[in-house]
């Protein structure tokens, strides 16, 4: 599993917070966008903690779940 995870993401640059994540931010989600494995995702409140990469088929299914209300709160 050592291929689908950054250890510490913090040396990569171009991080961006989620649109969905909240103004106060609290819980709040990162994403870098270009990365050759795939689509690296972190906790904003960790920059040097670990980033998962998940495959850009499964971002995309998961964005789109998203948007079309399929998490409701």
């Amino acid at each position: 599993m050592t291929d689908s995870l950054i250890v510490d993401g913090a040396p990569l640059g171009g991080w961006r917070k989620s649109s969905y994540s909240g103004p106060e931010g609290g819980s709040c989600l990162e994403v870098l966008d270009d990365h050759p494995a795939g689509v690296p995702v972190r906790d904003s409140k960790n920059p040097h903690g670990p980033a998962v990469i998940i495959p850009r088929s499964a971002w995309s299914t998961f964005v789109t779940a998203v948007r079309s209300g399929g998490f409701p709160s």
